[in-house]
């Protein structure tokens, strides 16, 4: 931002001088087709020639005045394209994110529920379970099961 107003100010300084055109030490101004020197029109005093050089001089200035003006747009619009580029990249990198953090707890959540199951098998086949044991076991695994479709449903959305 602080550039623009930076290029900005140099425009409007440009634009300024740009009616300004120096021959032989003296400054003239061209307004509307007439030549002016310290606010007195002198387009009378100078040959056709010369006339026609100093307004041919003050064409190129306004030209390149205006192609500096088209450049500074320009490079204003390619900023402008190349940030909206880089928060859209930005955007995507974090939705990948967001989507690796869902799978990766989701497949966490899928591996303890699998775990867990495993494990309340190999007990209860062994014998190893009271019947208080067995209760928190099957609640610990209804409560890994309600994590896991949690999960799940997190992943679909995504």
């Amino acid at each position: 931002m602080k550039n623009i107003l930076i290029i900005l100010f140099i425009g409007i300084g440009l634009f300024t001088n740009a009616q300004e055109v120096e021959r032989n030490g003296e400054k003239y101004v061209v307004k509307k087709g007439k030549i002016m020197h310290d606010g007195n029109d002198v387009t009378a005093t100078f040959s056709l020639e010369e006339q026609a050089a100093i307004k041919s001089e003050f064409s190129k200035l306004a030209e390149e005045l205006k192609q500096k003006e088209k450049e500074e747009k320009r490079q204003k619009k390619l900023e402008k394209e190349k940030k909206k580029a880089e928060n859209k990249q930005k955007k995507a990198k974090k939705k990948l994110k967001r989507n690796e953090k869902i799978q990766s707890n989701y497949d966490k959540a899928s591996k303890t529920h699998t775990q867990a199951q495993e494990k309340y098998e190999r007990l209860k086949q062994k014998g190893k379970l009271s019947p208080k044991d067995e209760a928190k076991w099957l609640e610990k695994i209804e409560k890994l099961s309600n994590k896991l479709k949690k999960a799940e449903k997190k992943l679909k959305r995504s």
